[in-house]
């Protein structure tokens, strides 16, 4: 063999070598990352909770083909004593279907009252102040569908995970202000109208803004608008490499029961869906505006109506393409449609809704 071919395997040797040392360090990073998200013990933000959760069940397991539903929560810890758990600021379900490829997103208004499992009836927002267990439960039982997994943080964890991914491009639709004493200015909110570059800070300035005409129901509508395009930038080639960053920038601030096990048959699911529907619950037509002990909540005219709506949103057939000569894939094709009929959800309960 002659020198010159002696150093070019050499060469790749070298580099073979590299590439493996970097996945290998790529992986167990990113493995030692999920594990960080799943706190137990002393770690765990619910350890002083655990014990008022004995009465309620597991929620069912994920097998891996049928769809899957996250509950997402953000808390707003400011103010309160140590081991005490806030009120959720914000919920919702992230409903990922492996069959259809698609991810729709729930925003659940706060001021919904409803069953409290174990607690009787409240707002829904103070589910979680009763544990993780009491929180999927309660919005299991609103929608109509099974909850398995959690995922639970506070405002610094979304500031972290905002500027973690480089921030974002978004455009603001309005001037928004509101100035905030109580917490010393820390949080106050000031952004202009116009296209620009977010970060962390002033993504949460964003998705906290309720201080217009509709309050809480517009803010909803843009937490779930800018979860799905941070959502698009974390499957960013550049993000998807700095992952392992990533996770360790945000996991201080998140708990959650998924595995890690989990959490890779998600995320592999995950980066192959594209962004379905995107919708408040209770929608507008199903609200009512009630007091209980002087304070505006908001309730359910219907709850057969509310799960059947749900399900009517994951029953949704898919748009079907149009070709140049104003025919239907299948017209050309000749086949006919597909049966979209799969798609719908069973209740935590076993029963279809």
């Amino acid at each position: 063999m002659t020198s010159r071919k002696k150093t070019i395997l050499w060469i790749i040797a070298v580099v073979l070598l590299a590439v493996i040392g970097y996945a290998v360090y790529y992986f167990t990073s990113i493995y030692t990352g999920l594990q960080g998200l799943q706190k137990t013990g002393e770690a765990s933000p619910f350890k002083n909770v655990s014990p008022v959760e004995v009465k309620v069940q597991d929620p069912p397991k994920w097998e891996g083909t049928e769809p899957v539903n996250i509950l997402i929560m953000g808390v707003d810890a400011r103010g309160l004593k140590e081991g005490e758990i806030p009120r959720s600021d914000s919920m919702m379900v992230a409903s990922i279907d492996p069959v259809k490829k698609k991810i729709n997103l729930f925003s659940i208004l706060r001021d919904t009252y409803t069953d409290i499992p174990e607690h009787g009836k409240d707002r829904i927002n103070t589910a979680i102040t009763h544990g993780p267990k009491t929180a999927m439960k309660a919005v299991s039982d609103l929608l109509g569908i099974p909850i398995q997994y959690y995922v639970y943080t506070d405002f610094q964890g979304f500031i972290k995970l905002v500027d973690a991914v480089g921030g974002v491009d978004y455009y603001v639709e309005k001037d928004m202000y509101y100035p905030s004493a109580a917490d010393n200015h820390q949080y106050d909110i000031d952004l202009k109208k116009g296209m620009q570059h977010l970060d962390g800070k002033e993504a949460l300035q964003y998705v906290r803004f309720r201080h217009d005409a509709t309050s809480d129901f517009t803010r909803t509508e843009r937490q779930r608008d800018f979860a799905m395009t941070v959502a698009k930038k974390m499957q960013s080639t550049t993000n998807i490499m700095n992952l392992p960053d990533i996770l360790n920038s945000v996991s201080p601030y998140i708990d959650t029961n998924m595995s890690v096990d989990d959490m890779w048959k998600l995320a592999s699911v995950a980066y192959k869906c594209k962004m379905g529907s995107s919708e408040q619950i209770p929608p507008m037509k199903l609200l009512k505006e009630t007091h209980v002990g002087g304070a505006a909540v908001l309730t359910v005219s219907s709850e057969k109506a509310l799960k059947d709506y749900v399900q009517d949103i994951f029953n949704k057939p898919e748009p079907v393409p149009v070709s140049s000569d104003g025919k239907t894939e299948s017209q050309s094709s000749g086949t006919n449609s597909p049966d979209t009929s799969s798609g719908s959800q069973k209740s935590s309960t076993g029963s279809s809704n």
